[in-house]
């Protein structure tokens, strides 16, 4: 592919096949079987897939996602989303399962986070499990839900009980061993199992871990125990690490990074490992958050990667923005290309940005550009940086129609240069991208006070990538 100068800026656009064909491989764009970490996805409706803090179940042929239905205005509980597919890449939304409750430990103005479903061997019952909390997370429990359809309107029960007593922990997350026992982890190495039915702990059979953290996730592999983790940064990304054990109830112990020390993670926490079946063997899928408070809803996304299990070893090697779900491959996001003229290209006030070294940017809020493209689908590539924060993206057709509009997130701790947006795939036709800097910035405090996030507000763009047949 050849770059050209347009203006003040450099911009790089491409046509793509978006299907298969027998000339040459479909792009990630084009293949409908390519997981892409760190953007928004969209389910059958056009909407954002609104799952975090998620968990998979697999019932029949089906693979059923679980996740905080998260609110770009508070991060007060709105509801538990569920989405359906057969592939782990296209999502069909389901139903909001769990809703805000009149009152209790799901009412008004309440937490809810790390929901997880399982299916009681015993009962056929779901029981779905959760963290909820005021909103000062000063009144923590464990909650439980059940239904007797696995996307259908869960009735909560109330806190979950270990003798008698309500368990009252932060994070959490849970595991099911191959014989159908169910376990509820939690934050610093707690580990409960619960009784036969699910929906109580009948003993606390880990007490805590040195060097432990929150957001547990677990899975087995060749008959050893594995234990993800997660320090404590609040929303902000960190070092994950892991344990091992022979058996879950100990000893366990501590082995380090799963990825590269300094990748936090990938720019991402861990939530949950889903066991991949694979040509007769057992492949464990990370499933990550890329945290961006507070417009969780449209702006925070996910990164799911396949880990390699050697015994003791646990490591994800390399981080793949697009990688073929059957294969377990990396795929090119931006495969192929055609150059569209520089006249598709227009500001809405051009000293509103700065090019250096082939990126575009500008932290002025209302600046904008506009790009008008003849295809199905359009990629932004961008970097990603400390000082960075929200872009509104939207989408127009050729009669100005609004087909989607939402936020991304520019910012993270570790700089990164990547695809930070696919638009829904759209009949061919004529449609404008408009990227303009709100001027607005992810930024926090966690319990002790300590400030987090961006210090600015700038969007930074490398190239645009249209897609065609």
């Amino acid at each position: 592919m050849k770059q050209i100068k347009l203006g003040v800026c450099y911009f790089l656009f491409v046509l793509v096949g978006c299907g298969v064909n027998t000339t040459k491989e479909p792009s990630a764009s084009g293949s409908s079987k390519v997981i892409q970490n760190g953007i928004p996805w969209f389910d059958d409706q056009g909407n954002i897939v609104n799952a975090h803090g998620a968990c998979i179940v697999e019932e029949g042929s089906r693979y059923y996602l679980f996740g905080e239905w998260k609110s770009d205005e508070s991060n007060a509980f709105p509801g538990f989303s569920c989405y359906s597919s057969d592939d782990l890449v296209n999502w069909k939304f389901e139903n909001v399962v769990l809703g805000v409750q009149s009152e209790g430990i799901l009412g008004p103005n309440r937490v809810g986070e790390r929901v997880k479903v399982m299916k009681c061997p015993s009962t056929g019952e779901f029981v779905m499990y959760m963290h909820a909390d005021d909103m000062g997370y000063k009144d923590p429990h464990i909650g439980y839900a059940t239904c007797k359809t696995i996307a259908g309107d869960y009735e909560l029960q109330g806190p979950l009980l270990f003798e008698g007593e309500p368990i009252r922990r932060w994070d959490m997350g849970t595991f099911q061993d191959t014989d159908g026992t169910g376990y509820l982890l939690i934050h610093h190495g707690i580990i409960y199992r619960l009784s036969e039915d699910y929906r109580s702990a009948e003993a606390k059979i880990l007490n805590g871990l040195p060097d432990s953290g929150e957001s547990p996730a677990m899975f087995k592999k060749n008959g050893l125990y594995y234990l993800l983790g997660s320090g404590l940064t609040s929303w902000e990304k960190n070092d994950n690490f892991y344990f091992t054990a022979p058996v879950i109830e100990g000893p366990w112990k501590r082995q380090g990074l799963f990825a590269p020390e300094g990748s936090l993670t990938y720019n991402s926490q861990t939530t949950f490992v889903l066991p991949l079946i694979r040509d007769n063997d057992t492949i464990p899928m990370f499933m990550g958050d890329r945290w961006s408070f507070p417009h969780q809803a449209s702006a925070a996304t996910y990164v799911w990667l396949p880990i390699h299990a050697d015994g003791e070893r646990l490591f994800i090697p390399e981080y793949w923005q697009s990688w073929d779900i059957d294969k377990l491959e990396p795929v090119d996001p931006l495969s192929g290309g055609t150059i569209i003229s520089s006249k598709n290209i227009r500001f809405g006030t051009e000293s509103d940005w700065i090019t250096n070294d082939g990126l575009t940017t500008s932290n002025k809020a209302g600046s904008y550009l506009e790009v008008a493209f003849k295809g199905e689908q359009i990629a932004i590539v961008g970097e990603s940086n400390d000082r960075s924060g929200y872009a509104r993206i939207t989408l127009s057709d050729d009669k100005n129609n609004v087909i989607i509009s939402s936020l991304v997130d520019f910012y993270s701790k570790k700089p990164d240069h990547a695809v930070r947006y696919l638009s829904p795939v759209q009949p061919e036709g004529n449609y404008t991208l408009k990227i303009e800097v709100t001027g607005i910035f992810p930024v926090w405090t966690d319990k002790s006070k300590a400030r987090f996030g961006s210090t600015d507000s700038f969007v930074t763009i490398e190239k645009l990538v249209v897609f065609d047949k």
